[in-house]
């Protein structure tokens, strides 16, 4: 190739076709299990986290629910890919080999977000939300508005983590906070710039500024107990019984399952097939495991995502 800036924006746009590409071919789950928030700047506080609204008969005044600041704060972080392309490979027509390069470049951009999201979520155990309780904890503190209680949206054991969510609604379990998009690819190939003049490469990169924080923990729950029928019904019905500050339910509909891949297997015989195997009925043991009707197929959509292995 004739080397001028004329076939080098033309090349650029060949590269940034590509990267959108592998940007919008990307299979990614998060805008099912997290509310995007766009950010302003460098940090975002999520006073509002804790309150559920809710209708009430209007008898007298109206009444006013202040939303607390419970000062939990996401911090965007800052996220760059870069790729060089020797000069000599372009001026030897060789620069179709990189093509599948920003392919994989705007694959990773848009999987970021679930990276991040699915990453926190593992977390869980460890890490707070807004109410300083760990996110997945047993002593959640729950007001009616006279007394007080606590609530638990985890499970014990010690398998592999498997995460119940209710993704229903506007507010989700998880925050996906986005300050600057990763969709704007960029060049340095005009023949003064130091990488080109001194090291004969082109370089092409983008960046963003990003992250993920908690949402509501009442929407989630984990387990690190056996993936089976009993123990998917305890967490459902765990879910649905949390109240809110008036005493009333909340409403929770769980309807997605999130699995790492390990538990892929023991997820697809609990959804998505019509019978199920029981070794007793009605309490009573039985010589052999009989087939049953599997009352939990298509309960919960299933999301299987390899950062919760990580």
């Amino acid at each position: 190739m004739l080397i001028n800036q004329e076939s080098l924006n033309a090349l650029f746009v060949g590269f940034k076709a590509t990267f959108k590409q592998g940007f919008d071919g990307a299979a990614t789950a998060w805008p099912r299990v997290a509310m995007k928030v766009p950010s302003s700047t460098r940090e975002e506080v999520y006073g509002w986290l804790g309150h559920f609204p809710k209708l009430r008969e209007w008898v007298g005044p109206r009444v006013v629910n202040n939303l607390m600041a419970h000062g939990f704060t996401v911090k965007n972080r800052d996220f760059e890919e870069t790729i060089s392309v020797p000069r000599n490979d372009i001026m030897d027509d060789q620069y179709g080999i990189f093509g599948p390069m920003f392919a994989e470049m705007g694959k990773a951009a848009a999987e970021l977000p679930d990276d991040l999201l699915f990453s926190l979520l593992a977390s869980g155990f460890t890490a707070e939300c807004y109410d300083g309780q760990f996110f997945f904890d047993t002593d959640h503190l729950v007001s009616d508005g006279e007394t007080s209680t606590t609530a638990s949206n985890i499970q014990a054991g010690v398998g592999a983590p498997w995460f119940l969510l209710d993704c229903s609604r506007a507010m989700k379990p998880l925050i996906y906070q986005e300050r600057m998009p990763f969709n704007n690819l960029v060049s340095k190939d005009r023949p003064n710039d130091d990488n080109v003049f001194f090291q004969k490469e082109y370089i092409y990169g983008l960046d963003g500024r990003a992250n993920a924080g908690f949402g509501l923990w009442q929407l989630a729950f984990a387990s690190k107990a056996e993936l089976n029928a009993e123990n998917y019904e305890a967490a459902r019905v765990a879910m649905m019984s949390l109240t809110g500050e008036t005493g009333r339910p909340l409403g929770i509909k769980p309807d997605t399952l999130v699995i790492p891949p390990s538990l892929e297997g023991a997820a697809m015989r609990l959804l998505n097939n019509g019978t199920r195997l029981v070794s007793e009925l009605d309490g009573s043991p039985l010589t052999a495991p009989v087939a049953v009707q599997n009352e939990w197929a298509k309960t919960a959509e299933i999301i299987t995502s390899p950062w919760l292995a990580a």
